[in-house]
């Protein structure tokens, strides 16, 4: 596993898991223990996502089992728009997290989006990291100028900023930014939820082919050689040991720049641009 320092001097693995979208707790719990198993140890869930409880049960499960030891995990969880209306409710949100995963700290906390009131929420796990028991902060979904925005007035940068990086939105603008603040780039999305034809597309596979890697290791690989932290899903095993082989080759130049070329310039995924989209996240409550 490779990794990149993170602006706190710690060491963030440049591949974790996610675990979006896996609400069922008795799956998430098997995917999550299963993911430690094949050697991942960045854990990537969120308030949001409705998990936290079998992500931590599946944590203590492989200590407990002597498979990792908790300071070789890497624990991130997010806090949600309902709880970003003041820095307390931040800040309790964030020890309501620590009892839901069992755990006494967690090595990253991001508030999930730009919305609410950020600041006050950001102040609010600034306090958390003040306090030891939130090991490093961060933003995720924060687009270019709203991120500058809080850069610019915040006491303490942020360590990560996770949002949507894949071979067809590539937001090489974006990374650039982030870089200049110091912040590390990670990816959410970076086999693009399967759209464009991911697994099968024609470059990737090509491409693909002179390693003996499948296109998805490729969009994988893609992103980590250029310096972005990568969270793929599943919640199987062949799947998972696939998504984690990747580092035994280099892409080369002429790679970069062919799978660079697929970049469609904006997502398709989720647009925040949307005021129909804004309204709908600031209506889910947790």
């Amino acid at each position: 596993m490779e990794f990149v320092i993170l602006n706190t001097g710690a060491k963030m693995p440049i591949e974790g898991f996610g675990v979006f979208q896996v609400p069922d707790a008795a799956v998430c719990e098997q995917a999550v223990y299963d993911a430690i198993k094949t050697g991942y140890r960045l854990i990537d869930t969120a308030q949001a996502y409705m998990n936290e409880e079998a992500v931590g049960k599946a944590v203590n499960r492989a200590i407990a089992d002597g498979i990792a030891k908790r300071e070789e995990l890497f624990i991130t969880t997010k806090v949600w728009v309902s709880n970003m209306k003041t820095e307390d409710t931040a800040y309790e949100s964030v020890k309501t997290s620590f009892a839901k995963l069992g755990l006494d700290y967690v090595d990253l906390i991001l508030l999930h989006q730009p919305m609410g009131d950020y600041f006050a929420a950001y102040r609010g796990i600034t306090k958390a990291y003040k306090e030891g028991i939130v090991k490093a902060i961060g933003v995720s979904n924060f687009y270019p100028a709203i991120l500058a925005n809080l850069c610019e007035n915040v006491e303490i940068m942020p360590a990560v900023n996770q949002v949507e990086l894949h071979p067809f939105f590539t937001q090489d603008s974006a990374i650039t930014l982030m870089k200049e603040y110091g912040i590390a780039p990670q990816a959410w999305g970076p086999l693009a939820e399967g759209r464009h034809g991911i697994f099968t597309h024609p470059v990737l596979t090509e491409i693909g082919a002179k390693y003996g890697k499948t296109a998805a290791q490729i969009a994988l690989k893609w992103n980590a050689q250029r310096g972005v932290s990568i969270l793929p899903k599943s919640v199987h095993v062949e799947r998972m040991e696939q998504n984690f082989n990747i580092w035994d080759f280099t892409l080369s130049d002429e790679d970069i720049q062919k799978i660079t070329a697929l970049d469609l310039g904006h997502s398709e995924i989720v647009d925040h641009s949307d005021p129909a989209f804004v309204k709908m996240i600031n209506g889910f409550k947790i």
